[in-house]
């Protein structure tokens, strides 16, 4: 082994334990380690590079465009709604989500379905009180358990499909043949998360961290007419256990019905009283079927999903001081509506035109984004500042959202068009259409995840430019001894070594010539080593680096870097038994 090598292994490992002994993030340790190895010119420009310009990385970056169309118009919140109902355990809540999810990405490349489901679970999350560490990780290990069920699950798939195809003396594999194998490493997946994901999972992101804010709010809703929501129950409707927040009231007909039970059936034109902290308002405000009782918000100029949520506190020279909102006409001052508004913890009975102002109540406005530029430096308010994540949800063009997904999905499934291409056609049908503003669609790019792929990617490509990788590959089959069994097993071994390490795809890569040479020199078919380097390229459990999905849950689950070692490596140990021990069976040497 080269110099170049021995410096290449050893930043990695460097790498390595900072992730798992440090807090640092993974995108630094990752980058720097890669800055490490293009500064002293161990590898050049290209190679410290082309983990940026990767169609996977870049991939990754349209799918998040994607996603956030999805959130911004309600259509991913609808589908999560359906799939996770009222779901009150941690085993409940992984069994919904890995149950479809395994499903869709037997058939629809998983990365995007990953991508799609973070955020609407993440608000699921808030509004269940079930911790999101808890389902995350669960999300992407299905996901990548069924993208091994078929050829077109996963691109690592494709990929050795078209080496096969290259290679006279192999056949192609079926569209459904990896099933045969995929499936039942699914199913002991499945059963072994459903049984330990409780116990293994940290207890992180909770909703409950929520309650730390202690500024509560009292807003008023009214329930539509003509929708679900209408004849439901309050439990039924999801209204019971929101986190920080306490249905106090319903006004109907001009009569009031004080604290009331979670049997009470909602009807329309119900006006629904809550007091509570700005999160769970927020999630409120989202919820079909449910809208302000203020008219106002439909007056404003800007359309609803290019408008945020603005806190705002009065101060003493606001000229609209000792008014009420509604006589202070505060729509056509601020080009802003009142949602709520909080004084000092106490209770306002008032409806929110009749409140009147006084010099430290915050208020909770609906406004387009440039209010808090315009005031941030003004008399009026002591203090503004934007809410993050806040934009209201219409739901109209949620069927755009879920047009543009099913057309992605269609346009690279048939091959029409690469997972890239599809997923920017997407993205930008979305923007075309007004789903989402610019600038949310560049803030819902997780920039952070982006530059952790990419430097994986490059510290990968290290190891591929100084023969590092195919050297540890070839050394470690040298062992098989010509017993196929023991080839196939050490096939498996390296292929999965070199995915946490790099990347799936480009294990495959590295691995099939020389386990192709190893299948030939033994005079054995070589069917069996490709169906255990589909299993094991895809069996990316115990490391956050070495698949996609799993950097991409990594943040928004709060995970350390030791979680997936965690649970990944009994979850890998249970695959690689499972794969070694049928393949030879259903594809005989």
């Amino acid at each position: 082994m080269t110099i170049e090598g021995i410096a290449v292994l050893c930043v990695i490992l460097i790498c390595l334990i900072l992730l798992v002994s440090t807090t640092v993030s993974v995108d630094i340790v990752l980058f720097g380690g890669l800055a490490v190895l293009f500064i002293s010119g161990i590898i050049p420009a290209e190679q410290a590079l082309s983990g940026f310009s990767n169609e996977g990385m870049l991939t990754v970056g349209a799918l998040y465009i994607v996603a956030a169309g999805l959130k911004e118009t309600g259509a991913i919140h609808f589908i999560v709604q359906k799939v996770m109902g009222n779901a009150r355990t941690v085993k409940t809540a992984q069994l919904r989500i890995m149950s479809p999810v395994m499903v869709m990405s037997a058939f629809l490349n998983n990365t995007p379905i990953v991508a799609s489901f973070i955020p609407a679970l993440e608000r699921w999350s808030r509004i269940s009180q079930i911790p999101v560490s808890k389902i995350l990780i669960p999300l992407s290990y299905a996901a990548i358990l069924g993208g091994t069920c078929t050829l077109i699950g996963t691109s690592t798939n494709l990929i050795l499909n078209g080496l096969m195809i290259e290679e006279a003396s192999t056949r192609a594999i079926g569209i459904l043949e990896p099933a045969l194998i995929g499936i039942p490493c699914a199913i002991a997946g499945f059963i072994y998360l459903v049984i330990f994901g409780d116990k293994l999972l940290p207890e992180r992101g909770s909703s409950m961290d929520t309650f730390q804010d202690p500024r509560e709010y009292t807003i008023e809703m009214i329930v539509k007419d003509s929708t679900a929501l209408s004849g439901k129950t309050i439990e039924d409707a999801g209204l019971r256990n929101l986190p920080g927040l306490f249905l106090i009231e319903i006004q109907r007909n001009g009569r009031a019905i004080p604290a009331p039970g979670p049997y009470e059936k909602l009807r329309g034109e119900d006006r629904l009283i809550f007091t509570g902290i700005v999160d769970s308002i927020i999630d409120l405000q989202q919820i079909t079927g449910l809208e302000p009782a203020t008219n106002q918000v439909f007056k404003l100029n800007a359309p609803r999903n290019e408008r945020k949520m603005i806190e705002a506190v009065v101060s003493r020279s606001n000229p609209l001081m000792g008014r009420t909102i509604r006589d202070g006409n505060f729509r056509d001052r601020y080009d802003a509506v009142v949602l709520a508004v909080s004084r000092s913890g106490e209770r306002i009975n008032e409806k929110i035109g009749d409140i009147t102002l006084k010099s430290g109540d915050v208020l909770l406005l609906e406004a387009h984004p440039n209010f808090v530029q315009k005031y941030r430096n003004a008399n009026d308010f002591y203090l503004v500042s934007s809410i993050e994540d806040s934009s209201p949800v219409t739901y109209e063009k949620a069927w755009v959202a879920a047009l543009s997904l099913m057309g992605m999905v269609v346009l690279a499934a048939t091959g029409i068009l690469s997972m890239l291409q599809a997923a920017i056609f997407a993205g930008g049908l979305l923007l075309v259409t007004k789903c989402f503003r610019y600038t949310t669609a560049l803030e819902s790019v997780d920039w952070r995840v982006l530059i952790a792929i990419a430097s994986a990617l490059g510290l990968g490509s290290a190891l591929q430019y100084t023969g590092v990788a195919e050297q540890l590959a070839t050394n470690l089959l040298s062992f098989a001894e010509n017993d196929p069994t023991l080839a196939l097993l050490l096939t498996y071994l390296a292929t999965w070594l070199l995915t946490e390490m790099i990347t799936n795809n480009a294990a495959a890569v590295l691995i099939f010539p020389i386990a192709l040479s190893l299948a030939q020199s033994m005079g054995v078919d070589f069917m069996p080593f490709a169906m255990v380097m589909i299993i094991a390229a895809s069996s990316s459990f115990s490391t956050p680096i070495g698949y996609q999905t799993n950097l991409m849950v990594y943040g928004p689950g709060g995970y350390k870097f030791t979680d997936f070692a965690r649970i990944g490596l009994p979850l890998n140990l249970i695959v690689a038994t499972i794969a070694v021990s049928l393949i030879p069976y259903i594809w005989s040497f």
